[in-house]
Formats: structure tokens, sequence, C-alpha cells
């Protein structure tokens, strides 16, 4: 299947504990490396997505409003 230019589509198993694997090409697409965080939607019609991570803020605040990822360090010192 040929897809549209920056468009790609994987398929990946879940295992036994919700677990899969972002495959390889996605993740160094994505520039994602163990220890990383990321952030993962959910949407009951259009279903999960995985937005880039130098986008997590913006969607973080897009959707609980202004956070400041440093809050919950001020919190605990």
């Amino acid at each position: 299947m040929n897809m549209p230019k920056g468009k790609n589509a994987w398929t990946v198993k879940i295992g036994e504990k919700g677990q899969f694997v972002i495959p390889k090409e996605a993740r160094e697409m994505f520039d994602i490396h163990p220890g990383d965080t990321i952030l993962v939607l959910g949407d009951v019609q259009k279903g999960i997505a995985i937005p880039p991570k130098d986008m997590m803020n913006k969607y973080i605040s897009m959707i609980f409003g202004e956070i400041s990822m440093g809050e919950e360090d001020d919190k605990n010192e």
C-alpha cells in the first residue's frame, strides 16, 4: 500500500499485560528512546493517539489548561 508522504501505519501485537512495542521505524522517526515519557490520548470515537513528544506540553495545556510540568516538583520540595 502506498502511503501519502509523511503518513505511516504499523501493526503491533498487544501482550498479556496490555503492552505493545512501538516499531523501531516509528521510534526513530519520532526520536523516542528508552526512558522517555510519551503522552497517550484517547477518544472513544477517534481512538488512541500518541502525539510527538515535542508537542506533549501543548496538548496537556489544551486539555487541562495551563500546567507547568515543574508544578509537581515544586509541591514536593
